[in-house]
């Protein structure tokens, strides 16, 4: 990574939220494909309109659902992984991510992006991205239902209500992410409660899902373009 013209710094911090149930056995590999891809991909379009980054992180939670699945499958979480450095242990984990359990849907979509909006988010650089990316193709338990079933590795991360985690959000004093800084681009059915997100939340691009249909090289290149033309 480099220097950006102009003498900015650019630090990207972006994790990857990736629900790994049963029901997303037809097109995990291209998911998986792709999150490989994105890396390279980012890098090499925030070249193409001159902007070089500083530093790029990424971080991969595959989750599934807490009411059904056991305690060290429903959920786990890497730590961010500076890219190239980084790269074979990305590259690991990714690979590492199998479709199984879920029980049926809904799944615990809710409890992932409230454990990524709490990442240890990059206060560095002249210029902060910090990207949540959420891919299913299910809807979410209420987070009321899944108190007291929280992995407890991330249960001090994960608040009892949408309330709570709209004000992390929104700059809560119990949310790590900038508020200037953060995106949040859902790759999700247009099922509870990923609507409401996509019309009460602020920064956020929801590209509507489908079982089976995986994620196409169309959306993906605007997910691309959206996290380009973001920083």
């Amino acid at each position: 990574m480099s220097n950006n013209q102009g003498g900015l710094t650019y630090y990207v911090d972006i994790v990857l939220c990736i629900d790994a149930t049963g029901s997303m056995g037809p097109v995990i590999e291209n998911v998986k494909s792709k999150a490989l891809q994105l890396p390279d991909d980012l890098v090499n379009a925030m070249a193409e309109k001159d902007k070089a980054v500083t530093q790029l992180r990424l971080r991969v939670i595959a989750y599934r659902d807490i009411l059904h699945d056991s305690e060290t499958a429903s959920m786990v979480a890497s730590e961010f992984f500076t890219l190239p450095d980084d790269r074979l242990g990305f590259d690991a984990f990714i690979g590492g991510i199998s479709a199984d359990g879920g029980g049926d849907e809904p799944e615990s979509g809710l409890e992932a992006l409230a454990v990524a909006i709490n990442s240890a988010w990059t206060a560095d650089g002249d210029r902060r991205r910090h990207v949540v990316v959420i891919m299913t193709d299910a809807s979410a338990h209420p987070l009321e239902k899944g108190v007291g079933r929280v992995p407890p590795a991330f249960a001090s991360l994960v608040p009892s209500s949408f309330d709570e985690l709209s004000d992390m959000w929104t700059g809560g004093q119990k949310t790590r992410i900038g508020v200037n800084s953060r995106r949040l681009v859902l790759f999700t059915p247009e099922m509870t409660p990923w609507p409401t997100i996509q019309e009460h939340w602020e920064q956020v691009t929801m590209f509507p899902s489908q079982a089976g249909a995986g994620l196409s090289q169309v959306e993906y290149d605007e997910i691309i373009d959206i996290l380009v033309n973001s920083v």
